[in-house]
């Protein structure tokens, strides 16, 4: 016995006795069946194959033996077409997508024998990968990962341990095998290893039934991801840091010699000083007590997660150096040693858990010491009613509204907006005056005469007269503080008449936490080498 190769089609000696097709018909659509596997289909005697692929073949298999074993016994549906091999007949064996990439070809050579005389042919086909991929735009330009979340023949603690190396490579990925009703949970572990990594605003698609009845297409940041629900039918992708938007689509650029780390680009932009407070910020206090620390003597700089975070630092702390734009924990890592922070003050948001999370992680790994400022809470229980959860918030709302404000910001939106009931009510929402913020609300589908985009805090007499001019029965939003302009919305409610419903802020453990800037000057000060 040997093999030849030809056309590309692997086979063996013209005295063998069967054949077994190995057929990839792709994702769903019979215009994107390639010609050979068409070639293949006709030429077969026996078709095997779960139901739902058959359908789309229909053309090619009329008066064939047909053997549709249900979708779990993939095995048995292997064994089924080596038999049938075997005994001299011309099989195809059926696969959705490429049959060698998560599919029936490698359970097929599992089950072959070394003496086993029929011909084998391998029909590649275009995978769910490159499927998703067209309808999102090229986010797979550049070096990217498949990773396939099913723990039925992998275990688990190696899909995270890849998931993890992927992350940390900040290559583009495709998430194969999603969701389950039996693994309900694997997903959003996955994808808070992907932000422990990877910048937040890391672009994102989200297709389900790609190329079949029923095709949906999204885009969001990775941040949003959490917030989804998914199923066995949805493929993610994910991008890198150099991922872009245009017009309706993702791409990621080919790079080559134009592409530099984050790190390397701000370095060039600006002078970093050595030895200085890093001050993660966002938040007008967290800029003024950069001002303050500086005024000190203490070199500063100042890091904000947006473009406009940035500009808003620059002009709240004159002098002072600011670092402004997403990366991701390695990035932010190499930032740190490269310009050798003294230490870390972590005063963004109170509901940036995340961020704050990521910051204690690096604090441990560079040895470098941590403190988080945070502003005073303002709730009280007759201010409004606590919600310990968006979720919670999200069922409570609708249950008592009609037309609904959001002020919780822009990236909790998916939460209200895809809840149950949500389709019943109508939404307002206030966001930062950033594009993509606006962009966000938009994709979910918030009339444009619904956002407000305006920098705050607010007064109430403003909160008042909005409210009052769309007529809104029903406010919701965080615990921001006095600072966050929290007073000024209760007030407003409690004029208007309506309920607010606020959302309780994340528990977090903080090795070292203050809310008054005399505290955070005194711990400062035993800092090692930081006057």
């Amino acid at each position: 016995m040997f093999f030849v190769v030809k056309n590309i089609i692997i086979g063996v000696n013209n005295n063998m006795k069967g054949v077994l097709n190995l057929v990839s018909v792709g994702p769903g659509f019979a215009d994107l069946i390639v010609p050979r596997a068409v070639t293949a289909l006709l030429d077969s005697d026996v078709i095997v194959g779960y139901e739902l692929y058959l359908r789309w073949i229909e053309p090619w298999i009329k008066d064939k033996e047909i053997h549709m074993p249900p979708l779990t016994q993939e095995r048995e549906r292997a064994l089924l077409a080596i038999e049938k091999a075997r005994s001299g007949a011309k099989v195809a064996l059926i696969s959705s997508g490429d049959i060698g990439i998560y599919a029936m070809a490698a359970l097929a050579f599992d089950e072959m024998r070394d003496d086993d005389e029929y011909a084998v042919n391998v029909i590649p086909g275009i995978t769910s990968a490159n499927a998703c991929a067209s309808l999102l735009g090229s986010p797979l330009s550049h070096d990217f990962a498949t990773l396939s979340l099913s723990d039925l023949l992998c275990p688990w603690d190696w899909i995270e341990q890849r998931a993890q190396h992927i992350a940390a490579a900040d290559l583009a990925c495709v998430l194969y095998n999603v969701q389950s009703a039996g693994r309900a949970q694997g997903v959003y572990r996955i994808l808070a290893i992907m932000l422990a990594a990877k910048s937040p605003k890391t672009l994102c698609g989200v297709v389900r039934n790609a190329y079949r009845p029923g095709q949906e297409v999204s885009i969001h940041h990775l941040e949003d991801l959490p917030s989804l629900q998914f199923d066995m039918l949805t493929t993610i992708v994910i991008g890198n840091r150099f991922t872009q938007r245009k017009r309706q689509f993702i791409y990621t650029p080919r790079g080559y010699n134009a592409w530099e780390s984050p790190a390397v680009a701000a370095s060039a932009a600006q002078a970093v000083p050595k030895d200085a407070l890093w001050i993660f910020s966002g938040t007008s206090d967290g800029n003024a007590l950069a001002r303050t620390l500086a005024a000190q003597g203490y070199p500063v700089v100042v890091s904000t997660a947006t473009g406009y975070g940035g500009e808003l630092a620059a002009q709240d702390c004159p002098g002072v150096t600011v670092w402004a734009g997403q990366s991701g924990v390695e990035a932010r890592k190499q930032s740190l040693q490269q310009h050798r922070a003294q230490g870390l003050i972590d005063a963004t948001h109170p509901y940036a858990s995340l961020m704050s999370e990521q910051l204690m992680g690096l604090s441990q790994s560079l040895g470098l010491p941590y403190l988080r400022y945070e502003r005073a809470s303002s709730y009280t229980p007759d201010t409004g009613l606590l919600c310990n959860s968006l979720e919670q918030a999200s069922e409570q709302a609708i249950t008592l509204g009609k037309r609904i404000f959001l002020s919780t910001g822009s990236k909790d939106l998916a939460t209200f907006i895809k809840a149950p009931g949500a389709d019943a009510v109508e939404w307002f929402v206030r966001v930062t005056p950033e594009p993509e913020f606006i962009q966000r609300a938009i994709d979910l589908g918030i009339p444009r005469s619904h956002i407000c985009a305006m920098q705050g805090p607010f007064s109430q007499a403003f909160n008042e007269a909005l409210w009052r001019d769309w007529k809104i029965d029903c406010v919701v939003t965080k615990d921001s503080g006095d600072v966050g302009g929290y007073q000024a919305k209760v007030t407003a409610t409690q004029a208007l008449a309506i309920p607010l419903l606020v959302i309780k802020r994340p528990q977090l453990a903080y090795p070292l936490m203050t809310s008054t800037f005399d505290a955070v000057l005194q711990h400062v000060q035993t800092w090692p080498h930081s006057a």
